[in-house]
């Protein structure tokens, strides 16, 4: 009877040992998740999803994954507007890149079209044919506001003034 407590013991000591180490295993692995677009696939439309792309084969049409990162193979080609957080350029992209990250283009990467990102990197023997636009977070925020408040409507306008006057009477009485 004595044996039978102590195995039951031995048993449950060593049973919480395996699941602390477990965990971690599982949540490293999470973020290494990616769809790849095969060598031999064509894909002709709009591409959206929230995990990150790998593209080796071809895509016409449109690229959308905003908080992701595309990754063109050696053999990818891509005929598209990307629109992701990064994107890294092995193969030829003929298109406009927006990124709110980094647009990372190799030695043997092509890209003809525009660049808009905060970061880019691009390295000896890359082609890149196109403009490029760098911003900061901020200004791209900022950016976006300013657009919004380029074509106010004169109705607009009149409030704004208003609230500005009453802005200065508060820092006056204060």
């Amino acid at each position: 009877m004595l044996q039978s407590t102590e195995n039951s013991y031995n048993q449950k000591s060593q049973s919480p040992s395996p699941s602390p180490s477990f965990n971690p295993v599982k949540t490293v692995s999470a973020p290494l998740e990616q769809a790849t677009i095969g060598r031999t696939l064509i894909i002709k439309g709009e591409v959206t999803g929230s995990e990150s792309l790998y593209i080796d084969g071809r895509i016409e049409g449109k690229i959308s994954l905003p908080e992701n990162r595309v990754t063109i193979g050696r053999n990818g080609s891509v005929q598209a507007d990307i629109t992701t957080r990064e994107v890294v350029v092995m193969g030829k992209v003929n298109g406009n890149i927006e990124c709110s990250d980094r647009v990372d283009i190799r030695s043997e990467g092509s890209v003809t079209g525009d660049v808009s990102t905060q970061r880019i990197s691009v390295e000896d023997g890359a082609v890149l044919k196109g403009g490029i636009e760098v911003f900061s977070a901020d200004l791209k925020h900022d950016k976006g506001q300013n657009e919004s408040l380029s074509k106010p409507a004169p109705e607009a306008q009149k409030p704004a003034a208003h609230e500005a006057h009453k802005a200065l009477a508060v820092t006056v009485s204060a």
